[in-house]
């Protein structure tokens, strides 16, 4: 374990679970919403989708909105299954290395742009698929819908470290997102850009070895 990092924190989409771009964009497809693209993408979402993962809207008032984008009603199911898109499955190599890092004593935060359809998936007992969810793994959460606002602004970081009560320098961030991480070193924050999709748990490791 390193002495000088004390945190360990984590991206969701594209970090924590691969990001299918696809899948989310096909399934608002089929419900009617042709120009879905125009508000989604791997990072940070825009136009309404990017209101409803800074809190600005709820649920109830998103599955409005995209009912009136498609022109027909839709259900708040139908607006969860098609933003799940995004995710399918948790790497086991991921669920591993918060097991160990934990074990070496790192404590362990998700800050991630989401929303409350995906979190309440997070946070159930089908995360992972042997009955755990999300928070069994992590010691805290931050979610910009709860936040009121969304990386790479700098205040959801700075929000992090005062949770948290630790110094940039004790942190090590992992993100998909370009933006994000430079926003995260900008802060003194150590920062690894992940790929979505590819293994970055070694680079964790070396960073921390």
């Amino acid at each position: 374990m390193r002495k000088d990092i004390t945190n360990v924190v984590f991206d969701f989409g594209g970090v924590v679970a691969p990001a299918d771009l696809g899948t989310v964009i096909n399934r608002f497809k089929a419900l009617g919403f042709d120009n879905v693209e125009e508000y989604l993408n791997l990072v940070r979402q825009q136009g309404f989708f990017g209101d409803f993962e800074t809190g600005l809207i709820d649920e109830e008032e998103f599955r409005s909105r995209v009912s009136k984008e498609v022109g027909h009603e839709v259900t708040m199911d139908d607006c969860r299954n098609a933003y799940m898109g995004f995710f399918s499955s948790i790497p086991k190599r991921n669920l591993e290395l918060f097991k160990r890092l934990r074990t070496e004593g790192y404590r362990l935060s998700l800050l991630s742009n989401t929303n409350p359809f995906v979190m309440e998936w997070a946070l159930s007992k089908a995360f992972d698929g042997h009955g755990h969810s999300l928070d069994d793994y992590l010691d805290s959460i931050y979610a910009s819908y709860e936040m009121k606002v969304m990386k790479p602004d700098a205040r959801i970081f700075r929000m992090m470290l005062e949770s948290e009560s630790v110094a940039p320098s004790q942190v090590l961030f992992i993100d998909d997102g370009p933006k994000n991480v430079a926003a995260a070193k900008a802060l003194g924050i150590n920062a690894i850009q992940a790929i979505n999709g590819e293994d970055w748990t070694e680079d964790v490791l070396r960073f921390l070895a």
